[in-house]
């Protein structure tokens, strides 16, 4: 049974940093693609960043723009999410997830239940 357990997420000021984890279990997720995504209230969910599998290329959305890193350590089945220059509009819920396969272009089939972020003043 696959099983994702995100941490780091919380309530952080506009102009400051969280660093998101996920950490994987009940496959070998170095085989895997694996993905942030995230959901605001009232909005459909989006991909934020998405690693493939070793040797990792690593994609992220346009809102990004360079604000967030996405890094991966297989030996700890770990992934994880740098946030700096967080925004009020980054606030949600992010999910991390994964495909069935090595690709980021294809489905994620796994989904982690989400942790929560908040950027306020």
């Amino acid at each position: 049974q696959v099983q994702f357990v995100e941490s780091g997420g919380g309530l952080v000021q506009p102009g400051g940093s969280l660093r998101l984890s996920c950490v994987v279990s009940g496959f070998t997720s170095e085989r895997h693609a694996i993905g942030w995504f995230r959901q605001a209230p009232g909005k459909e969910r989006e991909r934020v960043a998405c690693i493939s599998s070793s040797p990792g290329s690593t994609y992220y959305g346009d809102f990004v723009k360079g604000r967030f890193t996405a890094t991966r350590d297989n030996a700890k089945h770990t992934v994880y999410l740098q946030m700096n220059s967080l925004k009020p509009e980054d606030t949600g819920v992010y999910y991390c997830a994964a495909t069935s396969r090595s690709s980021c272009h294809k489905p994620f089939d796994y989904w982690g239940q989400g942790t929560q972020v908040t950027v306020s003043s």
